[in-house]
């Protein structure tokens, strides 16, 4: 819960909102962990959130069969666990109604329908501007806690537009049953466009899945294990070439050898790429088997879509009903973030991890990690620690000002 002075403008509808604390801009799993662990040191904080409710990509832009690719404990927010009650790999609604849990828990109740327009630091008086529909917000610290999957890709295939049949992001995606027995060209093959074509084929649909790089996929578990748990395990001891080599030993074990159904593996091992690119190795949850079966059709690269199909670089013509594009998300961060030298044109950190936490100026980032709900909890605790050394001097100081009135947000 934040602590604010309202000022309203006579020449203007624009309401300005002193905040005493961090101004977080985004109510996912970052902003909240972040705004709980600011509490926990006894900071108040606002959170503005440019939709009607809290983690509103997991609420509105995922399937409805999605579960959480990692066990539950490598997806816990500071402070507060998952239910005991809950599956090792808990389903999308398991994970929602835990995030509505940890906000009611730390009180925490974002400022909803306030989409940031512009934020920016005011060199002159020291403090964060930013400006929403119908408010202007100041404070010394400003927290960007929109991530990094704040905006669908969408690729410009040639063509596309031409297309008779649907086009629809994964982030519009909810099941298969809408397109039932239809043929469905799935652009990309990483988690995303390997589940979506595994719950089109649950519809007797036929997936034509896009696979147009190189792409690691490893079993969910091995052994009856987590493969992300004995990596983590493996990596406090081991050189993470000796770990990939490992995983990727028991996985051509386990799973064959991939290059046989058109997924190559990348020269660099799995874990070694996600630290480096970010680009997540494939947790395989039963698609790999219909690839094989031949009920998932792999495809090389689009070179056109055509008015009712697609034709591809191998040569290769085939007619399509409708083209599902699982081409992942992007940060939105450059398009209201101004005069910020700290990111970068794809609107994340030039400091990598585990230092991409802190700006200067008051200036913090959390879910930029690259490192999922981990790398969110790692950075909502370290931001938490430091605006807490910053703010105990100047609310002592401000306590002692009989002038300054406070107002509790509601």
């Amino acid at each position: 819960m934040g602590s604010s002075q309202k000022q309203h403008h006579k020449d203007t509808n624009c309401v300005r909102v002193r905040v005493h604390g961090p101004i977080i801009v985004g109510a996912g799993p970052s902003g909240l962990a972040t705004s709980a662990c600011l509490t926990q040191q006894g900071v108040p904080s606002i959170i503005l959130e440019k939709s009607d409710c809290l983690a509103s990509l997991w609420q509105h832009r995922t399937y409805d069969r999605l579960t959480l690719h990692l066990p539950k404990q490598f997806c816990e927010l500071p402070l507060l666990g998952f239910p005991q009650s809950f599956p090792k790999y808990p389903t999308k609604r398991q994970f929602v109604s835990y995030l509505e849990s940890y906000a009611s828990h730390f009180s925490i109740q974002p400022r909803f329908n306030q989409a940031v327009r512009s934020a920016g630091y005011d060199n002159v008086s020291g403090f964060w501007r930013v400006e929403t529909q119908d408010s202007e917000y100041i404070s010394r610290w400003l927290i960007v806690a929109t991530g990094e999957n704040a905006e669908p890709v969408m690729p410009d295939i040639p063509g596309i537009n031409k297309f008779d049949g649907s086009v629809v992001h994964t982030s519009s995606y909810k099941s298969g049953f809408e397109f039932k027995n239809q043929r469905v060209l799935v652009v990309g093959c990483g988690n995303s466009g390997m589940e979506v074509s595994l719950d089109l084929c649950r519809y007797n649909a036929i997936p034509h899945m896009v696979v147009r790089n190189t792409v690691h996929v490893l079993p969910r578990e091995m052994f009856g294990i987590s493969t992300f748990g004995i990596a983590m395990a493996l990596a406090k001891w081991l050189p993470l070439r000796l770990v990939d080599k490992f995983l990727l030993l028991v996985a051509n074990f386990i799973l064959g050898n991939t290059d046989r159904i058109g997924l190559r593996r990348p020269k660099t091992g799995p874990i070694e790429l996600k630290n480096v690119t970010g680009k997540t190795p494939v947790l395989d949850v039963g698609a790999l088997s219909m690839i094989k079966s031949g009920k998932i059709k792999v495809m090389e690269g689009v070179k056109e879509i055509t008015r009712n199909g697609a034709k591809f670089v191998d040569g290769q013509e085939k007619e399509i009903d409708s083209i599902i594009l699982a081409t992942g998300y992007k940060s939105n961060v450059p398009t209201w973030l101004k005069g910020c030298e700290f990111f970068d044109k794809d609107g994340m950190p030039r400091t990598p991890f585990p230092n991409g936490w802190k700006a200067e100026k008051g200036l913090y980032t959390v879910g930029f990690t690259r490192r999922g709900l981990q790398g969110t909890a790692s950075d909502a605790v370290n931001i938490a620690k430091d605006i807490a050394q910053q703010w105990r001097p100047i609310n002592n100081s401000n306590s002692c000002n009989s002038h300054v009135i406070q107002l509790k947000e509601t």
